[in-house]
């Protein structure tokens, strides 16, 4: 068992104010996984006001405290206590929050007194952590349901998995066509139900979101990754899961089959249970599979199954 863990806020510089996150120290760690959340006003917890409830990521830190393993949740750039960070949480790029996880890595890095530092990326969060691992070395990356393919085409798949949105997904077919091309539309030409997911701020973080591939991101990441993905999933498939470990041959695939994107296991009849109930436990597989693969990031062959 470990020793008991330590939370504290700390803070880093941002473009425009600080950056804030939550350190959970573990006495005599000798590795430290930085959280990377997922899109849109998402927590350091893994809440949002726009009505997701989980307490994941504060869930996996108190997991990975009880294997020994410090960690670090963010809040992102422009939200809860990193708002000071930017004037605008829309006037975002892939690469912004890239550099400020660069950040936070050097700066856990020095905070936990280890070279080992993971960087744990969830949905969007995966691709951020793709990105950054650019440009900086973790010990490896750890992508949580993370998106294989661009995000404009995962973005039309979501959208047909919900009957309600029979009747827009012609226009909202048109609307990803032309931000893949770099431009935006006119919010006066969009139905009333659709000009929330398409305001003027988001349509710009959205074109510099789909422009990218997380395959080819990833097969230039040379780092161990491991990979999990829920087969229950109702966000990422997958297929998105199998695309990133074809890019990656040496990434390690888990694949939980019971596990919903918010990385609980799926409660039968009600497929929004795991994302309005912070009482509900993460898949009890995951925290385990994560401690072993940091323990051994050679893992064995990646299973493609």
């Amino acid at each position: 068992m470990a020793s008991a863990a330590a939370a504290e806020p700390i803070t880093i510089a941002g473009p425009a104010g600080p950056l804030e996150g939550e350190l959970l120290a573990v006495p005599d760690a000798e590795a430290a996984v930085l959280i990377v959340p997922g899109s849109g006003p998402t927590d350091r917890d893994g809440n949002s006001p726009q009505g997701l409830t989980t307490d994941t990521y504060k869930l996996l830190a108190e997991g990975l405290a009880s294997e020994g393993i410090a960690s670090l949740r963010i809040d992102k750039r422009g939200f809860f206590g990193s708002e000071a960070a930017t004037a605008d949480p829309e006037d975002v790029t892939i690469a912004a929050y890239a550099d400020d996880v660069r950040r936070w890595h050097d700066a856990l890095a020095e905070r936990v007194g280890t070279d080992c530092v993971w960087i744990a990326g969830h949905s969007e969060g995966g691709l951020v952590a793709l990105a950054a691992a650019q440009e900086v070395e973790p010990c490896g990356l750890i992508l949580l349901a993370a998106p294989g393919r661009p995000v404009g085409e995962l973005l039309r798949e979501q959208v047909r998995r919900y009957p309600a949105n029979g009747p827009f997904l012609a226009e909202i077919d048109r609307i990803i066509d032309r931000l893949e091309a770099g431009e935006t539309v006119d919010p006066a030409t969009i139905s009333p139900e659709l000009q929330a997911l398409f305001r003027p701020g988001l349509q710009r973080f959205m074109i510099d979101l789909f422009s990218y591939d997380p395959a080819d991101l990833a097969a230039r990441v040379d780092r161990p990754v491991l990979i999990v993905q829920g087969g229950a999933d109702m966000q990422v498939t997958t297929d998105d899961a199998r695309l990133l470990a074809e890019a990656m041959p040496d990434a390690v695939l888990e694949i939980l089959p019971e596990m919903t994107h918010t990385l609980k296991r799926d409660v039968p009849g009600q497929p929004f249970a795991t994302y309005a109930d912070p009482s509900l436990p993460l898949d009890p597989d995951l925290v385990r599979i994560v401690a072993d693969f940091i323990g051994q990031p050679e893992g064995p062959p990646a299973d493609l199954r």
